[in-house]
């Protein structure tokens, strides 16, 4: 077993993975804390984080069997795109979270996951696995933090002193009784709280403790309905979730862009002014989000966010044109967004 667990993880960087570890299953405490925040409702309408109960964090209970966790590290931040501040201080552009402007990851990561799972068939025989890639009731984060992989900063994302954190993780439970890593690395985030002063809604309502219903990714993305009209005024021109907690943390100085093309910037998103994004029709957003994983949101959530945005944009002729281009839309999802937008450029009475 400590023979074929240098072979897994020789075969994890010869299929692109930057790092590799195994872990046991005891999550007693991140069950504990994940248990406290759904209690404090802070999973907002993530119905599904409380459905499945324990069995997200009692990895045999989900996958009967489960002896051991293979997690896995792929960098995704893509080459050549626009400096993330650069977009976020030009409020004429679109801001999509750095990992969406590439394609989808889901099955890029599980495609080579299962390459993984083949290798170790080709070497041991038939075994029992199951891949997961951030699609099922998974700690992902604890378990990667068990198997070494980094440590779980203060605002929640995984971090590592060699390479940050802007990175996509992946699990193969196995049946395999490998051997695990003995101790999670220490945390590495001190006195700083640069991610708990940088979050535009607050999020970070305490080092270590995220409410999802303040934050920008679950209000762009999650969430279904209506986005809190006290939110909206903080969201700016974020558009498909939120890096403001990555891009200040100085874990990240050691960060390097993918060399991976399907994480390369597609359709220049990098870049895109609202206005060009708000005037896609239907048809344009399902092929301009063909393989990427913005299309999970729909095109009403799109415009909705969109709309937010042109809202916290100065007032333009142009701005004006494309908000009241919408507001007789069919959806009262997007009516209302447009209806809020168009107010934020009335003229003070």
């Amino acid at each position: 077993m400590h023979a074929l667990a240098a072979r897994i993880k020789t075969w994890s960087c010869e299929l692109g993975f930057e790092a590799c570890g195994i872990s046991d299953t005891a999550l007693e405490a991140d069950e504990a804390h994940l248990l406290n925040w759904l209690q404090q409702g802070r999973h907002g309408e993530m119905g599904y984080m409380a459905r499945h109960g324990t069995r997200r964090s009692r990895p045999a209970d989900l996958v009967p069997g489960t002896l051991r966790v293979i997690s896995v590290r792929k960098n995704y931040f893509p080459p050549g795109g626009k400096p993330p501040r650069d977009v976020l201080d030009d409020p004429g552009l679109g801001y999509v979270s750095r990992y969406a402007l590439g394609r989808d990851y889901h099955k890029t990561i599980r495609r080579r996951l299962q390459r993984l799972a083949d290798l170790i068939t080709a070497e041991i025989g038939a075994f029992g696995y199951r891949a997961f890639v951030d699609s099922a009731p998974v700690l992902e984060k604890a378990l990667a933090q068990r198997a070494g992989l980094g440590w779980i900063g203060k605002h929640s994302n995984l971090l590592t002193r060699e390479a940050g954190s802007w990175f996509f993780l992946g699990e193969l439970y196995t049946d395999l009784p490998l051997p695990a890593q003995v101790k999670p690395p220490q945390t590495h985030c001190g006195n700083c709280t640069a991610c708990i002063d940088a979050c535009p809604t607050r999020a970070i309502v305490a080092p270590f403790q995220v409410d999802a219903r303040l934050c920008i990714s679950y209000l762009t993305i999650e969430l279904h309905g209506a986005i809190p009209q006290a939110l909206r005024g903080k969201i700016g021109n974020r558009i498909f979730g939120c890096d403001d907690c990555q891009l200040v943390c100085p874990w990240n100085r050691f960060s390097t862009c993918s060399s991976d093309s399907d994480f390369a910037v597609r359709h220049d998103l990098d870049r895109a002014t609202l206005v060009d994004l708000f005037a896609w029709s239907e048809a344009e957003f399902a092929s301009r989000t063909e393989g990427s994983a913005i299309r999970r949101i729909g095109y009403l959530r799109w415009l909705r966010n969109i709309a937010v945005a042109l809202g916290n944009a100065p007032t333009t002729p142009e701005i004006l044109s494309a908000l009241r281009s919408r507001a007789e839309h069919d959806s009262p999802l997007v009516r209302e967004h447009v209806a809020w937008a168009l107010a934020q450029h009335a003229p003070p009475r």
